[in-house]
C-alpha cells in the first residue's frame, strides 16, 4: 500500500514537473514573440536593464525604423528606455535608407521620440552628416539638431547651425550660419 502512495506521488511530482516546464515554455514564446509585453508587465517604479536589444516600428505594415542598441535601461516611472551604443536606420518613403549611429539615446515609449547624443554620425547613399545632438520625432518624422552640423558628399561640404531632416519628403533644411563649398557637379 505504501508502494502504490509512493508512484502515485512520483507520478505527481513528474507530470507537475513537465506541466511546469510546458508552462514556462510557452510563456518565453510568447514574450519572444511580443517584447513590448514585457515591458508592460514591469511594475511602476522599476527599473530594468538588458543588453543588445533590437526594436522595430511599422505603422500601417510598413517598416519605418530599426533601432539597435549595445544596452538599454528601462524607467517604468519615465517611461523612457536609456540606451547606449545605438545604431537607428531610417526608411523613407521612397525605400532609400539613412543609417544613424551615436553614443547615447533616450527613447520616450509612449511616443517613441528619441533624444539622441554623443558621437552622431548620419548618413546615407550620397551624405555623411556629424554632430553631437540629434532629435527624432516619431508623429512627424523629422530628425533635428539645434547645435551645428557638419555635412560632406561628393561635391559639397557644409556646417550649419541648425537642421531639419523631413523623412517623409525626403528634404533637408539648414538654417543658422550656413557655410561652405558646394563643387560643380551637384544637383538640387
Amino acid at each position: 500500500m505504501a508502494n502504490r502512495k509512493t508512484k502515485i506521488a512520483l507520478i505527481s511530482v513528474i507530470v507537475l514537473s513537465i506541466s511546469l516546464t510546458f508552462a514556462l515554455f510557452i510563456g518565453y514564446r510568447y514574450f519572444l514573440k511580443k517584447p513590448g509585453k514585457v515591458i508592460s508587465v514591469i511594475a511602476d517604479g522599476s527599473t530594468i536593464t538588458i543588453e543588445k536589444i533590437h526594436q522595430t516600428s511599422s505603422k500601417n505594415g510598413v517598416v519605418e525604423w530599426n533601432l539597435d542598441a549595445g544596452s538599454a535601461t528601462y524607467s517604468a516611472d519615465k517611461k523612457e528606455a536609456f540606451l547606449k551604443e545605438l545604431s537607428l536606420t531610417f526608411f523613407t518613403k521612397d525605400n532609400r535608407k539613412i543609417f544613424l549611429t551615436a553614443d547615447n539615446g533616450i527613447l520616450k515609449t509612449e511616443t517613441s521620440d528619441i533624444e539622441i547624443s554623443g558621437r552622431i554620425i548620419v548618413k546615407n547613399d550620397e551624405y555623411l552628416l556629424k554632430t553631437e545632438k540629434i532629435n527624432y520625432e516619431h508623429d512627424k518624422r523629422i530628425i533635428f539638431s539645434s547645435v551645428p552640423v557638419e555635412i560632406s558628399g561628393r561635391s559639397l561640404n557644409l556646417v550649419a547651425g541648425s537642421m531639419t531632416i523631413d523623412l517623409n519628403s525626403n528634404k533637408a533644411e539648414l538654417s543658422g550660419k550656413v557655410e561652405g563649398i558646394i563643387g560643380d557637379k551637384i544637383s538640387f
